[in-house]
């Protein structure tokens, strides 16, 4: 065993662990904000309602083709919003799986709490 390190001869560096948690913990920041920058849309009925989310699912826009909807009937109208919303947010969680998921792996994937590194960022 040597005396400087512990382990002896190709033991455990934690200098070098801390320096890929911290490129791990960059990256993982780098993607977040990629995320925040991105749109996507999700549309029904051919275009008269489209929502608009960010990466990270929050809302950022709702069009409404004028004139697409009785105004007596909101029913109807709601029931577009929300299915835009479902398409528009199934389309922000795959955009972050395939932006995170290979951090994840990095990470020990599900092992995390709160079901690994989506969890972990409230996706």
């Amino acid at each position: 065993m040597t005396e400087g390190n512990p382990f002896g001869e190709g033991g455990f560096d934690m200098n070098a662990l801390l320096q890929q948690a911290q490129q791990m913990q960059q990256q993982v920041m780098d993607a977040q904000a990629q995320l925040a920058e991105a749109t996507v849309t999700g549309t029904v009925g051919d275009g008269l309602v489209t929502v608009t989310l960010n990466g990270t699912g929050d809302l950022v826009g709702v069009s409404i083709r004028k004139g697409s909807f009785d105004p007596e009937e909101t029913e109807d109208l709601e029931d577009l919003i929300v299915a835009a919303y479902r398409d528009a947010k199934e389309q922000a969680d795959a955009l972050a799986q395939e932006t995170l998921g290979p951090l994840a792996g990095g990470l020990g994937g599900g092992d995390l709490p709160g079901g690994g590194l989506g969890g972990q960022l409230g996706f």
